[in-house]
């Protein structure tokens, strides 16, 4: 298949940066005796799981049709997480996960009695400290309602339960931010934890970033286990697919107000969430810091707003001319949407052997289709 014939707009996952950054996850592993599960909030397409279960310990999820997701496709450890749990949330699945973890001592004890004797039962802890770049993804944040905080924790209801689970970072590139975080823990919640079978992490811990210092954290995260006997979980999900994946989009037209924008067949409110929700500029694979000539790289929706990023090329942008918005795989194709009837982009993927593979497509009948029911007439 040769890329050039294929439409945009589209994901190109590449394989083999996958791959590398799965075997720093392995090295992490071995060194640590820590367990890692995939969390699915950041990347769900399960057409790449092949690849990744060899190297990962199982998924986690923030709603139930993620623990569905991971324990048909990807197995290993299920695990369940929601802020907010219905009942029948929890009877749907209670039979399918391995750990269940409440975000509170009230939900804890309204719905332990379905899951007790069929998963295991945790609870997630807030220690008010966090790393995390920007207010909105602070989990620590004034008024978070993400676990219980510490003042506010009863200390019998760790012996009604076999582990905790901690999400305190976000995109933390730093070890030894972390591992202060992770003395932290240690200090206010010892006593409690030695009581314990297993402890997660959660996600954010960014272990694959260039220059990462794996082993640092390993030994941090080893002696961790070790002081307070419990298994450790982590749960990347960006540490996994970090720049692995281009979203590929064309320039369809090129207009002028005061500075030249290049407007492409695709949009974030649409197919790059993230990059208007946190404003943070994408970045453009043919760019140049040195070009002669900027352009916004503004989308095809109609939200005034909606750019993916200013930045300079070296020669004039052409209609019809290809660009590679990079790292695009976390918190994308999850939060995919038909924003003003766009075409959904594409999902591929190339092969270590050059092939690429087709993961999935989208047309007008899913459009149609997450709108209203068919008609049965």
């Amino acid at each position: 298949m040769n890329k050039q014939a294929l439409k945009t707009p589209y994901f190109m996952i590449d394989e083999s940066k996958l791959i590398a950054n799965l075997e720093k996850a392995k090295r992490l592993k071995e060194l640590s005796g820590a367990k890692l599960v995939l969390a699915l909030k950041c990347f769900s397409t399960w057409g790449m799981f092949d690849i990744i279960k060899p190297y990962l310990d199982g998924t986690t999820s923030s709603g139930p049709y993620e623990v569905k997701l991971g324990y048909e496709t990807f197995g290993g450890e299920t695990h369940a997480y929601s802020v907010g749990y219905s009942e029948d949330d929890v009877k749907e699945v209670a039979d399918i996960c391995d750990k269940m973890i409440f975000n509170s001592q009230s939900q804890l004890a309204a719905y332990r009695h379905i899951v007790e004797g069929k998963a295991s039962l945790g609870l997630r802890l807030n220690p008010g400290v966090s790393y995390a770049g920007q207010d909105l993804a602070n989990p620590a944040r004034k008024f978070s309602r993400l676990g219980v905080q510490c003042d506010h924790i009863e200390p019998a209801v760790f012996s009604e339960i076999d582990g905790v689970m901690f999400h305190m970072n976000c995109e933390n590139k730093d070890e030894d931010a972390f591992i202060g975080l992770l003395n932290d823990i240690s200090d206010k919640f010892g006593e409690h934890l030695d009581q314990l079978e297993w402890v997660s992490l959660g996600g954010g811990v960014f272990f694959t970033w260039p220059g990462y210092d794996i082993e640092k954290l390993a030994a941090a995260l080893k002696a961790f286990s070790e002081k307070h006997g419990v298994q450790l979980y982590l749960e990347p999900g960006e540490a996994i697919i970090t720049k692995t994946t281009d979203l590929v989009v064309t320039v369809v037209d090129v207009v002028e107000n005061e500075i030249k924008t290049a407007i492409v067949d695709s949009a974030t409110e649409a197919h790059r969430l993230d990059t208007l929700i946190y404003d943070e500029p994408a970045s453009i694979a043919e760019a140049s810091e040195e070009g002669a000539h900027q352009y916004v790289i503004g989308s095809c929706s109609c939200l005034a707003g909606d750019q993916f990023c200013v930045t300079q090329f070296d020669k004039p942008l052409e209609i019809g001319q290809r660009l590679h918005i990079m790292d695009s795989a976390g918190y994308t194709m999850v939060k995919l949407n038909w924003f003003n009837g766009l075409k959904m982009p594409s999902v591929y993927c190339e092969r270590s052997n050059g092939d690429i593979e087709k993961l999935n497509e989208f047309g007008y009948d899913d459009f149609k289709r997450s709108l209203s029911q068919w008609s049965v007439s």
